[in-house]
């Protein structure tokens, strides 16, 4: 039988990984957590999620592709806010994890322990996704008023920040208010973040306009060490954040886009009920789905990636 060069890389996704003893404290919808000698491991599978659900499909390389971002981010924001990172080589890791470099070469990274804001930061600077949903019912996003008549993929005044619930169990987050958010995290906290959410946008957004991409919105986590709060877990990458492509921006509907939007576009053609079991992908949206990452991944750092 002749090879088949789409399913011999359809094969090749890392969906979980197993590092032995190693002590697992959870798996996300993409990252699995591990506790490593006083820090922690961060390793991006090659799952993907739509619609809060993961699928039963991987994307070969995704993990690889969304941990080069993060770090290529994590370096140029550093002097807007600390980050968790202590090292992404693999022959820097304690030794212990030495067996298992073959899953985390490239796609993981060695993290300092925080004690995590229960809050999902959110910056956005054009109307897009639950922001847009939120916006056409009550004229508001997060109990902030817009001005009237703006479309889907309208920019914004100015960037305004819009936090969410932290869902623990792969339910949707729900958009909160900032008095919400003074009450859950404390009002200075809630100061600071909204602070250190903005600043790392406007820089982000900046930078990608450069490039030749809108960053529509992004979502931060945070955390507080003995040092003070820093930035966590992945950032800037297409699951957590909408790029556009700025010569095609035009709002009034959705925006051609960097992110998962082509796998979500499937799921909807198909007349997925969007309940669990979550169905699989074909080839075709694989291959597809990889090439905006890597595509990604270029337009932002200038560079290639093996993935």
């Amino acid at each position: 039988m002749k090879p088949n060069p789409a399913r011999e890389i359809f094969l090749n996704a890392l969906l979980t990984t197993d590092l032995g003893s190693m002590p697992l404290l959870g798996r996300g919808k993409v990252r699995d957590l591990y506790a490593v000698d006083g820090a922690l491991l961060l390793v991006a599978t090659d799952r993907i999620s739509a619609f809060d659900h993961v699928l039963g499909t991987g994307i070969p390389g995704k993990g690889k592709i969304l941990t080069q971002i993060s770090l290529f981010w994590f370096e140029l924001l550093g002097g807007v806010a600390a980050n968790h990172l202590i090292t992404a080589d693999v022959n820097a890791y304690p030794s212990s994890l030495r067996p298992y470099v073959d899953q985390l070469e490239g796609r993981s990274m060695l993290v300092k322990r925080a004690q995590m804001f229960p809050v999902e930061c959110v910056a956005r600077g054009y109307l897009a996704g639950s922001g847009w949903k939120e916006y056409r019912a009550t004229g508001t996003v997060c109990g902030m008023r817009l001005p009237a008549e703006l479309q889907d993929g309208s920019r914004l005044p100015e960037a305004i920040f819009t936090p969410a619930t932290k869902s623990q169990d792969g339910a949707h987050d729900e958009n909160i208010s900032f008095a919400e958010t003074e009450a859950r995290v404390g009002v200075e906290n809630a100061s600071e973040l909204r602070r250190l959410t903005l600043a790392l946008y406007q820089r982000a957004e900046s930078y990608s306009q450069a490039r030749g991409l809108i960053l529509a919105d992004t979502k931060f986590e945070f955390g507080r060490t003995a040092e003070g709060i820093i930035l966590a877990d992945e950032v800037l990458t297409p699951d957590s954040s909408r790029f556009w492509e700025a010569e095609r921006w035009t709002p009034g509907g959705p925006q051609p886009s960097f992110d998962k939007q082509y796998v979500r576009d499937y799921l909807e053609s198909i007349h997925w009920n969007k309940q669990a079991p979550a169905p699989g992908l074909p080839d075709s949206v694989v291959e597809r789905t990889k090439a905006k990452y890597l595509e990604a991944f270029r337009r932002l750092t200038g560079r290639t990636i093996e993935a």
